[in-house]
């Protein structure tokens, strides 16, 4: 009975050693994100693979430059209607104040390919969308609401297309980009699925070059599911980002009302489309810039006044 005893004993004692193990992983998986082997994990490989196999981004003969028009009577419209002053305080820095605009922005608008597209794409009128017509929409529709509000709080931004190299691929994904003038540099910023941001393992925010470039050369990056509205698909967000950051496209010029095509008095300029040298985008129209240099692509927008 002793040794039946001991025996169950023992039993016990191990089990509750791998359950403490297994909580401890669950939590430690909580505070930051790696990509981890399961099903996603073969087609996470090919498309990084993808990535490594393009043609690198490098000068060009292509001049061009963003600018950002700041209207100061809508963005006092926009301030207002939001309560944007509420969200966050004015001595707070400006990722701060962007990270509270896009835990605004993903905490009350899900994701979902809306079955009617919005009469009026500008901030105001996608929210009263969200209340009278349907409660979610796409990823590009998230972008030009979170781009309206960050403009009205004088944070320059812009809404950036990133694209697959398959031109058999009909998806593509929209996020944000914050210009941070503390750190003279661009950082994602994505409202949709949940919402998300990526820092590099010392935890230094990065832009989509750099997050394309840390999948290329291997490195950690870290995803931050800090928006509330319950995401918890980070292996599949993680490979779709490598699916989609083989190619970009932005307007040259933004400001509010950026694709109501009704108002005529918006400056849209052209694309600015950056490609990896050697491949040719598909799908783009005439007019558009096409160029190779990133490093041009991700520099300083220029700010006007309206």
């Amino acid at each position: 009975m002793r040794k039946l005893y001991s025996i169950l004993r023992g039993f016990f004692a191990i089990i509750g050693i791998l359950s403490s193990v297994a909580i401890i992983l669950f939590w430690a998986k909580k505070d930051d994100f790696t990509i981890s082997v399961d099903s996603l994990y073969s087609l996470y490989e090919q498309r990084v693979d993808t990535l490594r196999a393009a043609g690198s981004f490098e000068p060009d003969t292509a001049n061009f430059s963003f600018t950002i028009i700041q209207d100061t009577l809508q963005a006092k419209k926009i301030k207002e209607y939001f309560c944007l002053d509420t969200l966050y305080s004015w001595s707070d820095d400006t990722w701060t104040k962007a990270l509270a605009i896009g835990n605004f922005v993903a905490t009350n608008i899900p994701h979902a390919n809306q079955t009617k597209w919005p009469e009026q794409k500008n901030a105001i009128g996608l929210w009263e969308y969200t209340r009278d017509v349907e409660p979610a929409f796409n990823c590009r529709l998230h972008s030009i609401l979170t781009f309206e509000l960050l403009l009205a709080a004088d944070i320059p931004a812009r809404f950036v297309t990133c694209l697959p190299q398959d031109k058999d691929d009909n998806d593509c994904h929209v996020v944000n980009e914050v210009w941070l003038p503390e750190k003279q540099k661009w950082v994602m910023l994505d409202t949709d699925m949940g919402g998300h941001y990526v820092t590099d393992k010392q935890g230094n925010l990065l832009s989509l070059r750099e997050i394309r470039e840390h999948y290329v050369g291997g490195k950690k990056m870290l995803m931050y599911p800090e928006f509330k509205n319950g995401s918890n698909k980070m292996n599949y967000y993680y490979a779709y980002l490598a699916k989609d950051t083989y190619w970009f496209q932005c307007w040259g010029t933004m400001s509010y009302f950026q694709e109501e095509w009704n108002k005529e008095d918006v400056v849209r300029n052209s694309y600015i489309v950056l490609v990896p040298k050697g491949f040719e985008p598909f799908n783009i129209g005439g007019g558009n810039t096409i160029t190779t240099n990133a490093d041009l692509f991700w520099s300083e927008p220029k700010i006007l006044l309206k």
